[in-house]
């Protein structure tokens, strides 16, 4: 390095906001920033001639990020305690040269210096309070123009007919919005909404589910990739997720599984509006609406160090709570009646609910909340023999599994006949239970649910068999 590159390096380190220290891959500490000394409670010259093995054990770092990073030989993030007891959030990266751990990168930022930036969110929220103030129009007139808005979203009671209005009123605006809830409330379908009746409306609306992603898998996903980036990819490389949602919205449901290098990459990109695809080296920009959900109290998962609390506050502009179904029963008749008449364009049969099915559907706790809802008057109806869809009677149990649901006339055990293989004994049992199934059910759909395959699987078995559904 020349002397110019390490007095830049010195500068960098002696001036930084945050607390800095190069450590190398045996934990001795070659270098710390001035200002660590009042944070930690010990003077630059008794950290720059200890180790980070020492420190933690001294109780100055509690943890040591930086013996996380060994250990793993991952980035990391979490909350420490210091030992003048300050809570600070430490940053920690791995510097490899040819595959060994040479240093290690930390910074800590004391969560007082953050205060700064939770008045400015403040700010924010209180000049966007007042904007929708002045911009509402009179209630009624609002009120009919969202009935005419609301498209394919059910809602009947106050708290969700007030958060779709909130909504409707920010759609035009491209804040940042953090939908929370628990799980099957609604969060996707209301960001789909967002989205119709937002600016962005003829762009694309990408959903990703971060915690169906692998994590080795996550940045080539979100961010793609250049052509030989690495082994596998793809000849012509790829645009990632967040360059597919150019011009349109993004919805990053699930946001609290993110990994946290992930969540560092994100931050980057929501405060430069710009990303690097792997493999590359020139940035990209990028625009597209931000709109994340989570069943997860996002606060506590930062004071455990498993979310940035910076992307908390960048994420959390305009914070939409979607209550549990058991807290808005109103909106249970809507939305069954939307499910039947999907169900009933599925299967092609005109089905209703018997009267008793309704003091079930409004009773019920539903811990699934809507996607529950929907999940439970489907077994009904594929288990219903006849036009009228009834309260199954093998349980009193309203979420009950669909294979416990009674589609199938019980049979008895078929013993083995003489000189019958198992194979040809199993081909009978299976002849045998598709023969019953087609009798009790509409269509191959209904018997490839019951089976628990697939419709094409279970057409190949009944063509095998010379079985026909009956109408």
């Amino acid at each position: 390095m020349s002397e110019i590159d390490k007095r830049v390096l010195e500068i960098i380190v002696e001036t930084a906001n945050d607390h800095f220290f190069i450590v190398g891959g045996d934990g001795k500490i070659i270098d710390v920033s001035p200002g660590a000394e009042a944070v930690y409670g010990v003077s630059r010259e008794e950290l720059l001639s200890s180790s980070v093995q020492q420190l933690q054990a001294a109780g100055v770092l509690k943890p040591s990020i930086t013996m996380e990073v060994i250990r793993t030989h991952k980035p990391a993030q979490l909350m420490q305690v210091t030992g003048t007891g300050r809570r600070v959030i430490a940053d920690a990266y791995p510097v490899f040269i040819d595959g060994k751990l040479e240093r290690i990168i930390s910074r800590s930022r004391d969560l007082t210096d953050l205060q700064l930036l939770q008045d400015e969110y403040a700010l924010l929220q209180k000049r966007f309070s007042e904007h929708l103030k002045r911009s509402q129009v009179a209630p009624d007139a609002e009120e009919q123009a969202l009935d005419d808005a609301l498209d394919s979203l059910q809602v009947r009671s106050g708290v969700m007919r007030e958060i779709a209005l909130l909504l409707k009123r920010v759609a035009p605006s491209d804040a940042n919005v953090l939908m929370l809830g628990e799980t099957g409330v609604g969060k996707t379908a209301f960001a789909k909404q967002l989205h119709r009746w937002s600016q962005r409306r003829d762009g694309p609306f990408i959903d990703v589910n971060c915690a169906a992603i692998p994590e080795n898998l996550f940045e080539s996903e979100m961010f793609g990739y250049q052509p030989g980036a690495f082994s596998g990819a793809a000849r012509q490389g790829k645009a990632g997720l967040l360059e597919q949602a150019e011009g349109g919205t993004l919805f990053l449901d699930e946001i609290g599984e993110l990994p946290l290098l992930m969540q560092t990459k994100l931050l980057k990109v929501i405060q430069d509006g710009s990303l690097t695809r792997l493999g590359d080296t020139r940035s990209r920009k990028v625009n597209f609406r931000l709109v994340v959900a989570t069943n997860q109290d996002l606060a506590t998962r930062v004071e455990a160090g498993l979310f940035r609390l910076d992307l908390y506050y960048r994420l959390n502009v305009i914070p939409v709570t979607l209550p549990p179904l058991r807290d808005r029963r109103e909106d249970i008749p809507d939305l069954v009646d939307a499910c039947l008449k999907r169900l009933n364009q599925r299967y092609g049969r005109h089905k209703i609910l018997a009267t008793p099915v309704w003091s079930t559907l409004m009773g019920s706790e539903w811990p699934g909340n809507v996607r529950e809802l929907e999940n439970w008057l489907e077994r009904a109806w594929l288990s219903s023999p006849t036009d009228q869809i009834e309260v199954p009677t093998t349980s009193n149990n309203t979420t009950q599994p669909p294979e416990s649901l009674p589609t199938m006339s019980p049979m008895v055990a078929v013993p083995l006949a003489p000189n019958e293989t198992l194979k040809q004994y199993l081909a009978r049992l299976e002849r045998t239970t598709l023969e019953e199934l087609c009798r009790t059910l509409p269509s191959t759909y209904a018997i490839a649910e019951r089976l628990g395959i697939s419709q094409s699987s279970v057409v190949r078995r009944l063509q095998r068999y010379g079985i026909n559904v009956v109408k």
